[in-house]
């Protein structure tokens, strides 16, 4: 496993439990080690990833970010255009990434913000992210945790984004 603060103090940590390349998954009799460098926001192509984050209570540090400052938090996990923050965004930590998520909230709270609105999770609740662009933010005052499992997917025509 390998861990990582992400965007200094302040930022969450992340647990880089496991992840597999391709699907079907190549089971092998003795798992290797991981075979990327550094932190990688999405699963590989046609792969998936499991990892925990430690959201620690949101500061202004992360409420005062920049579209560019933003960007560049998601550019460190190889994801700069995972990044959807802009003038006016309900959060500037806002993405969105061609995968299906199974996020569990397993101690603390924490708050998803969407395009529209915001959900409060508690331990034990669970969400679904279909390629939703959304952000977390933690204003509990306390650690929260949550398990994540990223699948691989596309968009269908009706939900791609515009190409520039």
């Amino acid at each position: 496993m390998t861990t990582r603060l992400i965007g200094g103090p302040g930022g969450p940590t992340l647990f880089e439990v496991w992840h597999t390349a391709e699907t079907p998954a190549l089971i092998t009799a003795q798992p290797g080690s991981s075979d990327e460098d550094g932190l990688v926001l999405a699963p590989p192509g046609n792969g998936t990833r499991i990892r925990v984050i430690e959201f620690p209570p949101e500061g202004d540090e992360i409420r005062q970010l920049t579209g560019a400052d933003a960007q560049a938090k998601f550019k460190s996990m190889g994801s700069e255009s995972a990044s959807t923050s802009q003038a006016g965004a309900p959060h500037p930590l806002m993405h969105r990434t061609q995968t299906v998520d199974y996020g569990i909230v397993l101690e603390g709270e924490i708050t998803m913000v969407l395009d529209r609105g915001e959900t409060s999770l508690q331990a034990g609740d669970v969400i679904i992210q279909n390629g939703t662009n959304h952000a977390w933010a933690n204003r509990s005052g306390k650690i929260c945790r949550m398990a994540f499992v990223l699948i691989d997917g596309r968009f269908s025509d009706e939900i791609a984004p515009e190409k520039k």
